[in-house]
């Protein structure tokens, strides 16, 4: 059996100014990370009910965040 996907859009109703290359979800489900073309690094909040909201925008890559890739403790 296949699992199923729901497909989210991260930014609302107006699209972001970066081009996503990215995507990352944390462990405990509440945190997209997204990596763009430009260089920066956002957070997206998830709520349960699939709500996502921006978090943070994080800049000072000078070239495409193109993979993402979590730490362990």
């Amino acid at each position: 059996m296949k699992p199923s996907v729901v497909a989210v859009a991260v930014w609302g109703r107006t699209a972001p100014s970066h081009s996503i290359t990215a995507v990352m979800i944390t462990d405990d489900q509440q945190t997209i990370v997204t990596g763009s073309q430009e260089g920066q690094i956002c957070l997206w909040d998830l709520s349960s009910d699939l709500q996502i909201s921006s978090k943070e925008i994080l800049f000072g890559h000078t070239a495409s965040v193109t993979c993402l890739a979590k730490a362990r403790e």
